[in-house]
């Protein structure tokens, strides 16, 4: 059974940073393409970034420069880095895990104020 478990969410100012985890079980991760997307309400759920096996990086424009996404394959689990966190940059974030079929994390709050 493949299990995406994310955590690291929370309640943080403007400016701020938090780093997300996703802990992959039932898969290799590494030969995977890993992603996160977030979905803030009312909104479609949009891919934030995502890392190929080998290691290529891709960033959504709202995220470049201040978000970073990285891999440890031998722990089975991704990151996330978010620096100069934007109120704007408030919503549910998952972990997504594609190749063959695609699998999703349960998601976790990320809440960006004052």
């Amino acid at each position: 059974q493949v299990q995406l478990v994310e955590s690291g969410g929370g309640l943080v100012q403007p400016g701020g940073s938090l780093r997300l985890s996703c802990e992959a079980s039932g898969i290799d991760c590494s030969i995977y393409i890993m992603g996160w997307y977030r979905q803030a309400p009312g909104k479609q759920r949009e891919l934030v970034a995502s890392i190929g096996s080998g290691g290529r990086t891709n960033y959504a424009d709202s995220v470049k420069g201040r978000f970073t996404i990285s891999r440890d394959n031998a722990k089975n689990t991704v990151f996330l880095q978010m620096n100069s966190l934007k109120p704007e940059d408030t919503a549910i974030y998952y972990c997504n895990a594609m190749r063959l079929a695609v699998y999703w994390g349960q998601g976790t709050q990320v809440t960006v104020s004052s």
